[in-house]
């Protein structure tokens, strides 16, 4: 390694070093490195791997010539340069891989957005300006892109994407479910082997028209037929999907052949960017509780999965431990530990510990790690 360089991001107020050589891959740190301070990041997608791994994705971009003075041409620090947009940390905050950005046969994203690990162990990530979908083996060897970058011809294409946000693959089928959000107004399924397509759905599980005007504010009795910014998308061990519509503040769910079955709102007078940013469910055999994370008003809302039963909240803006600024996205471990990723100002990742996963009197609120 011949320059040794450094970036931290926080968990649960716990630094985090990273240390890359001047590829951008991984390596350890060498005896006498730079220290890394602390240097915020943009969280764009959260996850939870079978082996309690959370990956992370977040948007180097994002960083100002501040925050990133070393990297800066000529440099204005001593530190910091930014991590690969990809990292991979085990339970004690360890990071084991760090990877991504431009290379030889793909497009790599202006923004990235959304990531997910499948059942055969490939990464899947997403962009929310960008036209396309990527599949990854965990060591970030490229193995198929889905849509073409720069290109968008409309909710109804089959080929070609508008901002997908984030995603779902199905073990019995293989099939991937894209909330495709940003720009489009669907779900879109895909063979996520071939990436062959299968079948696409607007709100209500009718066509999308993209024709239509989106009002504010949201009327929950004379709802938006189509939607605003489909952000957030999960799916169950029973075959449904759940999906948020982060502006049009709703939770909508479907069969996995698109057939509409419930909605709910969540603060439908909301403005900005809306409460319907990501879904997470509980990790009990049952799913009991479905967790969604809101930027806008600054907190989880609590549901009861079969129904949609509105149950509790926690959170609040603010800087301090378990505050949000710009809560963004969530992911769960197998241990009942929450993890939460704030975007815009926010720039950082909190832990949770889950006091309980039944229903309505038993949920108890959760305590933020310190």
């Amino acid at each position: 390694m011949t320059h040794a360089r450094a970036f931290a991001g926080l968990v649960a107020g716990l630094l985090l070093p990273v240390v890359a050589d001047a590829q951008g891959a991984n390596a350890k740190a060498a005896p006498g490195s730079p220290t890394a301070d602390r240097l915020p990041i943009y969280v764009r997608g959260l996850f939870v791997d079978d082996r309690d791994h959370l990956w992370v994705i977040h948007m180097p971009s994002s960083l100002t010539p501040q925050e990133i003075g070393a990297a800066v041409k000529p440099p204005i620090a001593d530190c910091c340069i930014p991590a690969p947009p990809v990292l991979e940390l085990d339970p004690e905050g360890k990071v084991l891989r760090a990877w991504g950005g431009p290379g030889e046969g793909y497009t790599w994203f202006d923004q990235e957005h959304g990531i997910y690990i499948d059942h055969n162990g490939f990464v899947w990530m997403g962009t929310s300006n960008g036209m396309h979908v990527m599949k990854f083996t965990k060591d970030g060897t490229h193995v198929l892109t889905i849509g073409e970058p720069g290109v968008n011809k409309g909710s109804n294409d089959p080929d070609h994407l508008g901002g997908p946000a984030n995603f779902y693959v199905e073990p019995k089928t293989n099939e991937i479910f894209i909330a495709d959000g940003y720009i489009n107004k669907r779900v879109v399924v895909y063979d996520a082997a071939t990436g062959t397509y299968k079948r696409h759905w607007g709100a209500y599980g009718k066509r999308p028209d993209d024709t239509e005007k989106y009002t504010y504010p949201v009327n929950p009795t004379n709802p938006p037929q189509q939607y605003s910014t489909l952000h957030g998308l999960v799916g169950s061990k029973d075959g449904f999907i759940y999906v948020s519509d982060r502006r049009g503040n709703r939770i909508q769910v479907f069969r996995e052949n698109g057939e509409y079955l419930m909605e709910q709102f969540v603060r439908p007078e909301t403005g900005g960017s809306g409460s319907g940013f990501s879904l997470q469910f509980s990790r009990d055999p049952e799913q009991t509780l479905l967790y969604l994370i809101d930027g806008t008003n600054q907190r989880v809302w609590v549901l009861r999965r079969k129904d949609l039963a509105i149950l509790d909240r926690f959170g609040k803006p603010g800087r301090q431990a378990g505050e949000f600024i710009r809560a963004h996205m969530i992911a769960i471990d197998s241990r009942n530990r929450m993890y939460t990723g704030e975007a815009g100002n926010g720039r950082r990742m909190q832990r949770w510990i889950l006091k309980g996963t039944k229903p309505a009197s038993s949920v108890k609120p959760p305590v933020q790690e310190h």
